[in-house]
């Protein structure tokens, strides 16, 4: 079956799906995203998702391309055109297309917006996290704002491929201060030697990750001892455990950083009860 995707108001076979080569996504990767998680054919935390977009987009001045109702709507009809069960759903605002300048173009264009779906295996996740994955750190070489979802990913594009070079599933960012902030796509998060669990706070140093967030109100519900603050790389060699998250990885857990082993060496307690206690505790629609 051939993929669909939604552009600017219609639906096209994925082949033949294109914006304009002025569209300021392209030229400047000035817009932003979302990627939200389907399960058995339903968006998972989708309206956090949705309040987080317009966050975004209006951190970066860009009119919303449609209303709310409206994007659920092309979401969901995404998701059933593509006959996705398992997978997960992209969408995209960008300024729009206007003659290149860096300056916003005029009032009168209009952002664009693209959006596709495909289907994953949800086996390959269960595998990853019943292993546990590998991670590396980089140094945080990223401009001052990845608090805003936007397109500008060069940085974690490379320390992507910098960590599959390496033979590792991700990379976690260090600032100058020798603080993890977050993962090149993921939220970083460890359990100390006495079985706190630490993440960093959401400040203007990563991202308000949606995942994160709904963990967190499991942490919450669930009474375990958490402190929102950075950690140290050291503290992160060191940690009980340690795990990442997002909206496909769930909370998945890191059994080495930096080719050094995590704790036992084995996927953590604290890290598969989050996992496990996700699917009842996110929010689908």
């Amino acid at each position: 079956m051939s993929r669909i995707a939604y552009v600017n108001g219609r639906y096209l076979p994925l082949a033949a799906a294109g914006v304009s080569i002025q569209d300021r996504a392209f030229q400047f990767g000035d817009g932003v995203y979302e990627v939200c998680l389907v399960r058995e054919g339903r968006l998972i935390d989708e309206a956090r998702h949705l309040a987080r977009l317009e966050r975004s987009l209006a951190a970066l001045r860009i009119a919303a391309p449609l209303g709310e109702s409206a994007l659920r709507v092309i979401l969901r009809e995404v998701v059933a055109r593509n006959r996705v069960s398992d997978g997960l759903v992209y969408l995209q605002v960008s300024r729009g297309a206007a003659r290149r300048d860096h300056a916003f173009p005029s009032a009168g264009v209009r952002p664009g917006l693209v959006v596709t779906a495909k289907s994953l295996d949800p086996r390959a996740g269960e595998e990853s996290a019943a292993k546990g994955v590998a991670v590396i750190t980089l140094p945080d070489e990223r401009w001052a704002h990845p608090d805003i979802k936007s397109l500008q990913l060069l940085p974690n594009v490379l320390a992507k491929q910098a960590a599959r070079q390496a033979g590792a599933f991700e990379a976690w960012f260090v600032d100058r201060n020798g603080f993890v902030t977050e993962g090149s796509s993921t939220n970083a998060w460890i359990v100390g030697p006495a079985g706190v669990l630490i993440t960093r706070q959401a400040d203007q140093a990563i991202l308000r990750g949606v995942t994160r967030t709904t963990l967190l109100d499991i942490v919450a519900s669930e009474g375990l001892a958490l402190e929102e603050r950075p950690f140290s790389l050291a503290e992160a060699y060191g940690a009980r455990e340690a795990f990442l998250s997002s909206a496909t990885a769930i909370a998945t857990p890191v059994i080495s950083i930096d080719g050094r082993g995590i704790g036992s060496g084995r996927p953590g307690p604290v890290a598969r009860g989050l996992r496990a206690k996700f699917a009842a505790a996110a929010a689908q629609s």
